[in-house]
């Protein structure tokens, strides 16, 4: 565990390099990381993370309550409260706005497929959650399943959150999870893609097994990416039938006036 002041310098720089990195904008985001049992370091509410200093963080108790600091803890918390619930794992959550993979969310394209052997690898599966409303009750409801399935969640229509057992591995799993969202973006542009086989999956998990990369401690089963997915998001709803062209318009007009006249 690092002193209290080495852990604000580079809990600072995590957020810094999160808005050089633009996964964040403005006062988006936050971040807290365990100090030891009971203690939490996390940024205030409403503050622009690009220019945070380390005496603007606060200090709080693992539901919320402030212990130290002027300013007021992240309204966002109960997502970090249930982190720490959830997953005594962890000791880091990172809240983050990556455009990429929100928006792969708002059109519907799930990130959980294997596509990519490394991010199987390092990652495992990237789950999306549905909507909830930000900093209510009702994100910590919609997210806890998730959370024991996951260590880098995609919250649709709001942001993306991952953990780590530390800073550094929190903030590597959204660099690693938006730089994976670039790729499956500019792929589907080009054409379809498909996943990876499932016994290449099955050799990437054990893999992972063999080297310790870290799971979480549920299998998932909360995405919609293979046959025992029972998750969201769906397919893209589309109509069922498409606008008229032009020519059906037209001819429609002509019947309607042939008819009335």
């Amino acid at each position: 565990m690092l002193r209290e002041s080495e852990t604000r310098k580079h809990l600072v720089e995590i957020c810094h390099r999160m808005y050089r990195q633009g996964f964040i904008a403005a006062g988006d985001g936050n971040v807290s990381v365990k100090l030891d049992d009971g203690r939490v370091l996390v940024t205030p509410t409403g503050l622009h993370k690009g220019f945070i200093s380390e005496s603007d963080l606060v200090i709080t108790d693992l539901h919320g309550k402030l212990l130290r600091g002027s300013r007021k803890p992240s309204s966002e918390f109960l997502m970090h409260e249930l982190a720490y619930a959830e997953r005594p794992d962890i000791s880091a959550v990172v809240h983050s706005h990556p455009p990429i993979t929100v928006g792969l969310a708002l059109a519907g394209v799930s990130l959980a497929q294997c596509i990519l052997s490394e991010t199987c690898l390092v990652l495992g599966p990237i789950l999306t959650a549905p909507y909830s409303t930000p900093t209510t009750e009702e994100v910590p409801q919609v997210l806890r399943p998730y959370m024991r399935q996951s260590n880098a969640m995609v919250m649709d229509r709001h942001g993306a959150i991952t953990l780590g057992r530390d800073l550094d591995e929190a903030y590597n799993r959204l660099e690693a999870m938006e730089h994976a969202a670039k790729i499956t973006h500019a792929a589907r542009v080009l054409g379809p893609v498909a996943p990876l086989p499932p016994v290449e999956v099955e050799k990437l998990q054990a893999l992972a097994s063999q080297l310790g990369i870290p799971r979480a401690p549920d299998p998932c089963t909360l995405c919609n990416a293979c046959p025992n997915g029972t998750g969201y998001p769906r397919a893209p709803i589309h109509n069922a039938t498409p606008p008229p062209s032009d020519e059906a318009l037209v001819a429609a007009v002509l019947h309607k006036l042939q008819a009335s006249s």
